[in-house]
């Protein structure tokens, strides 16, 4: 969360990379986590997508956006900008990684005229009122958390590691506890359920479609469900181009405030 997704976040810098085929019986859960943020996504990526947000009586809300990713120095920055309908029509938002682990957040309000920076309390917060929060929108250093490969579960017909990561003690944030099914061949989480820090199981992400765009394995559709709120975000790709001719500028502040 991410990729979009959006995409399963987690990363790391300053550790060494371990490269381990994922179907290894010998890999580590921490392998296993830099394998998967390693996994090729293209030095870059733009998409159109659609966010459905769909409430506990059924109800739905149509919105559509545009996601821009570059990586440099394998460091991401993304910014994203809803286009439809009228009432959310411009409002961005922007992530960069900075050296030292530190991921600045803004979100552009053009009602306002205004960029709000997300500070560390806020990160628990939902983003624009769908089931992912501001913390699921960023990236996290793969030291930063504990693993556990406990088995192989089949899920559609996928061979997966089951993964459990959990943050350590001096990490803040809103999960306890994830429980991932990684598919063994695309190093993708295609099934992910969230768990607080008294153990309940508040969220579950699943990947409702994945394919190769570009040679480069993608998730199409996915969807996040708040088990809390009896409610749930879908987002489905309509349009993704990878490793084309964008640059820093496009996905900057000046780009957030100025489109």
């Amino acid at each position: 969360m991410k990729h979009f997704v959006l995409i399963f976040w987690a990363c790391m810098f300053g550790i060494t990379y371990l490269p381990v085929y994922a179907g290894s019986g010998d890999i580590t859960g921490e392998q296993l986590a830099s394998n998967i943020f390693h996994r090729d996504r293209g030095d870059n990526s733009v998409l159109e997508a659609q966010m459905v947000l769909v409430d506990k009586n059924g109800n739905k809300r149509v919105r559509q956006f545009t996601n821009k990713r570059i990586r440099e120095n394998e460091r991401e920055r993304q910014i994203i900008r809803f286009t439809y309908p009228a009432d959310i029509a411009g409002t961005g938002f922007l992530t960069i990684e900075k050296p030292g682990w530190e991921t600045e957040q803004f979100l552009f309000l053009p009602a306002l005229r205004r960029t709000r920076r997300i500070v560390t309390s806020q990160k628990s917060h939902r983003f624009v009122n769908s089931d992912f929060t501001y913390e699921d929108m960023e990236r996290h250093p793969v030291d930063d958390y504990t693993y556990e490969i406990t088995g192989t579960e089949t899920i559609e017909g996928i061979v997966c590691h089951v993964l459990e990561t959990r943050p350590k003690e001096e990490v803040q944030s809103q999960y306890g506890l994830t429980k991932s099914l990684v598919d063994k061949s695309s190093l993708v989480p295609v099934f992910v359920k969230y768990f607080d820090h008294k153990g309940n199981h508040i969220k579950t992400y699943r990947v409702l479609k994945l394919e190769k765009m570009q040679n480069i394995w993608t998730e199409l559709i996915i969807s996040m469900e708040d088990h809390e709120r009896d409610h749930q975000t879908y987002i489905k790709t309509d349009d993704v181009l990878y490793n084309t001719d964008i640059d820093t500028e496009d996905i900057s502040r000046n780009r957030l405030e100025n489109y």
